[in-house]
């Protein structure tokens, strides 16, 4: 059973070892990069700490990078077969489905890993936790039609995307992050006010299923402020906004058909950091919508 996740002020309370010891392992097999951020603890958010470990990795040489990129195993590969990897990595392999592959899957992952190395001289990484083992699959594909210096650096990407997912895992967020939502009715050109929108937790951490039911207020905005606020909602997971846009416009006295165009307009969306604010707006008509990451 894994450990509760530490809160940022117990960290700060950690010594050098310690602390060591309860980060080191998000850097696969290299706790040499949570010693290079020692001096500049404490940490207020695990975004800090994140953006300081990363940019002790990018400094580094390119020999003690081609360390860290060797430091991780396979996917699928022998360490997996010999059941030899890091927790973590078992972790992340085994939600990406690579512990249940057929044999001529494994056989498939075995020949790309081998082609994969003998071009490039070091190991294939790919930030495994959320993915499926086609997604994978596909990745291998195509990356390696990339030249050498274009893959070593998306190695070193993923392996902070990995660390980023690890830190996650073993330390509790700061209490920072909240979700907002804006509607525009772009047919109108105004705010769309009291349109009911029902907000549900699709997976991830918390309770899955319907989180709350809001209407928006007259500038179009979540009456009472954020759906979702801190640490204890606010979580990393897939989300989904439903907006009532027929309801709206029926309200609005638009000329709709029987069967409405746009009846309810589902919005699926992920949180990666539960420390930031993330704002995802709908703009809309009877017959179309769009959305994005606003701020």
């Amino acid at each position: 059973m894994s450990s509760p996740p530490v809160s940022l002020s117990d960290l700060a309370k950690l010594d050098d070892a310690q602390f060591v010891a309860t980060v080191g392992g998000v850097y696969e097999n290299s706790p040499w990069v949570a010693e290079s951020v020692l001096e500049q603890a404490p940490f207020v958010s695990i975004t800090s700490l994140h953006k300081a470990m990363a940019a002790a990795v990018d400094s580094a040489s390119e020999d003690k990078k081609l360390a860290l990129i060797n430091a991780h195993p396979d996917l699928a590969g022998k360490a997996a077969l010999a059941d030899e990897l890091t927790a973590e990595s078992k972790e992340e392999q085994g939600k990406a489905g690579l512990a249940t592959l057929t044999q001529t899957e494994l056989d498939k992952f075995t020949k790309m890993n081998e082609e994969y190395k003998a071009k490039f001289g070091f190991v294939f990484i790919l930030a495994v936790r959320n993915a499926t083992k086609h997604t994978i699959l596909s990745s291998f594909e195509a990356r390696l039609k990339n030249t050498r210096m274009k893959e070593f650096e998306e190695c070193v990407t993923q392996i902070h995307k990995i660390a980023w997912m690890r830190l996650l895992t073993v330390l509790e967020p700061a209490d920072t992050g909240f979700l907002t939502c804006h509607v525009l009715d772009t047919a109108g050109g105004k705010p769309a006010d009291k349109m009911k929108i029902v907000l549900k937790r699709v997976s991830g951490g918390g309770e899955i299923g319907i989180i709350g039911e809001f209407v928006t207020n007259e500038d179009g905005r979540l009456t009472g402020g954020p759906a979702l606020k801190g640490n204890k909602e606010f979580t990393v997971g897939v989300y989904e906004w439903t907006f009532n846009v027929g309801d709206y416009f029926a309200k609005e006295g638009s000329a709709l058909a029987g069967t409405p165009f746009l009846s309810n307009v589902p919005l699926v969306f992920g949180i990666d950091n539960p420390e930031d604010h993330y704002h995802v707006p709908l703009l809309c008509s009877p017959y179309g919508y769009s959305t994005y990451r606003g701020s």
